[in-house]
């Protein structure tokens, strides 16, 4: 079962505060440099959040909310030291609580 990270915030500040435009590029084009398959989604009003276990961290960020999701831990450590003002975690996926999550990222 693969494990998700993610730093999460209202959408108002992922994407009207934060440049991440610049983040977004920056990384992509690492990853094209490095023949790295992209491992990060944004995601708004993620479902792992209806999930019991993440209730209470979806009580504390002020909705509508935005997700940063990754295989790599590195990249959303990364990211909470660059924007500071995010809730950062994981979730495993999939689980009975959070179906498949990557399905549904790639979908989009």
């Amino acid at each position: 079962m693969p494990t998700y990270h993610y730093a999460l915030a209202s959408q108002k500040f992922l994407l009207e505060e934060e440049p991440l435009d610049e983040v977004f590029k920056e990384r992509y084009r690492n990853y094209e440099e490095n023949n790295k398959e992209v491992d990060f989604w944004l995601v708004k009003q993620p479902a792992f959040l209806e999930s019991p276990e993440l209730q209470a961290v979806k009580a504390k960020c002020p909705q509508p909310c935005a997700a940063i999701i990754s295989t790599s831990p590195q990249f959303i450590t990364w990211l909470k030291l660059r924007l500071e003002y995010v809730a950062v975690g994981e979730f495993q996926s999939p689980s009975e609580a959070i179906p498949d999550a990557l399905a549904s990222l790639t979908a989009a």
